[in-house]
C-alpha cells in the first residue's frame, strides 16, 4: 500500500460491523485493519507530524536549522494532514447524524 502525504495512510470503512456500546469483540475492533484502528493510527501520525513540524520551528527560532526548506515542507504537511483529519471528522460527524435521523 502507498503512503500519501505525511505518511497518512487513507481512510476506507473496509470492515466495520460492530454496534457502539457493545462490549463483546467485532472483527473491527479485534483486527488491526478495522476502522477503529486506521482511525487511531492516522491521529498518531499525525501527532507525529505536528511533533517534527514543532521541533523544525524551535530550530529555526534558535537559530540551529540548516535548511529552511525543511520546516517549510513539514509545515505545510502538517496543515493538509490537520485539514484531511479535520475534514475527515467532519464527513463522520454528518454520517452519525444522518444515520441517527433515520427512522426504523
Amino acid at each position: 500500500m502507498t503512503i500519501p502525504l505525511g505518511g497518512i495512510p487513507p481512510v476506507g470503512i473496509g470492515a466495520v460491523t460492530g454496534v457502539a456500546g457493545s462490549t463483546r469483540g467485532t472483527p473491527a475492533t479485534e483486527g488491526a485493519d478495522g476502522f477503529a484502528a486506521v482511525l487511531a493510527s492516522t491521529f498518531d501520525k499525525l501527532q507525529a507530524t505536528q511533533s517534527v513540524t514543532s521541533e523544525l520551528a524551535v530550530q529555526a527560532a534558535t537559530g540551529d536549522l540548516k535548511d529552511v526548506h525543511d520546516y517549510m515542507i513539514a509545515s505545510a504537511e502538517a496543515g493538509l494532514a490537520t485539514e484531511m483529519v479535520v475534514t475527515i471528522k467532519n464527513q463522520a460527524v454528518a454520517a452519525f447524524n444522518e444515520i441517527m435521523r433515520m427512522q426504523i
